[in-house]
């Protein structure tokens, strides 16, 4: 840790930050003055561009770390990286996910691993090798999950046990890791169509069954990252559904 570095200045690692609804939540901690560390596995002009916008607002508040979060030793690298780099971490948001249709007759060994080692392995050993950094700042972590880990989404079942598998870490990690650590979750609704895209028609039927009749933004997803890690602190093993009214319509 550098002289420059040995401050009260708090430090958040969000995975899967480059883009996305990843990099509006960095850039929202990084708005509450925490240094923010960068996570990316293959958008690296993304990271840069951000990891330098973020540096220019604020000299030296950004720190942009690569790794593959289904590799055991590359997650506790990257935790360990961050904490040698700040000198300390209050912070974990597990957002880095992967998503894909896996119907079932069609499932192989590759998609179970694929989708396990993003929803649910790179959670698991990132968090535990943060919990001993994060007991020492009394800090807390966010994962990102999904309504699917309560109601199914047809073609999808392996993501929808990775999220299912997520939803309990969150809550079997709150329980082991209090009292000096907080963990809760976040479900998204619809706020991002998948990259692979959404015809119109599609859009449609989905915002139908959602109360508030329209998607949310990133944004939203960030401010209940935000109000979780600074303000919430009697919440720990919840999961905060931000979704639009969508988890209570049939």
């Amino acid at each position: 840790m550098s002289e420059a570095h040995a401050d009260a200045t708090p430090v958040a690692l969000v995975t899967g930050s480059a883009a996305r609804v990843g990099a509006t939540i960095l850039e929202a901690l990084h708005d509450r003055k925490f240094n923010v560390c960068l996570h990316y596995r293959g958008s690296r002009e993304a990271a840069e561009a951000l990891s330098a916008r973020l540096n220019g607002i604020r000299p030296d508040s950004c720190l942009t770390l690569r790794a593959d979060l289904g590799n055991f030793s590359q997650c506790e690298n990257i935790i360990g990286a961050a904490h040698r780099h700040w000198g300390r971490l209050d912070v974990l948001v597990n957002n880095a996910s992967a998503f894909y249709p896996t119907p079932v007759g069609t499932i192989n060994e590759h998609h179970w691993d694929d989708l396990m080692a993003a929803n649910v392995k790179g959670p698991l050993f990132l968090s535990q090798a943060a919990a001993p950094h994060l007991r020492e700042t009394q800090g807390n972590i966010v994962n990102l999950i999904d309504i699917y880990a309560e109601r199914p989404l047809k073609e999808h079942t392996v993501y929808c046990i990775a999220k299912a598998g997520i939803a309990m870490l969150t809550k079997s990690l709150a329980q082991e890791l209090g009292p000096r650590v907080r963990v809760n979750g976040v479900a998204p609704g619809a706020i991002l169509w998948p990259e692979a895209g959404k015809d119109d028609e599609q859009k449609r039927e989905i915002l139908k069954r959602v109360a508030l009749k329209r998607a949310g933004e990133p944004d939203d997803i960030a401010q209940t990252v935000v109000f979780l890690a600074t303000s919430a602190r009697y919440i720990s093993g919840q999961i905060i559904a931000v979704d639009g009214g969508r988890s209570v319509i049939p």
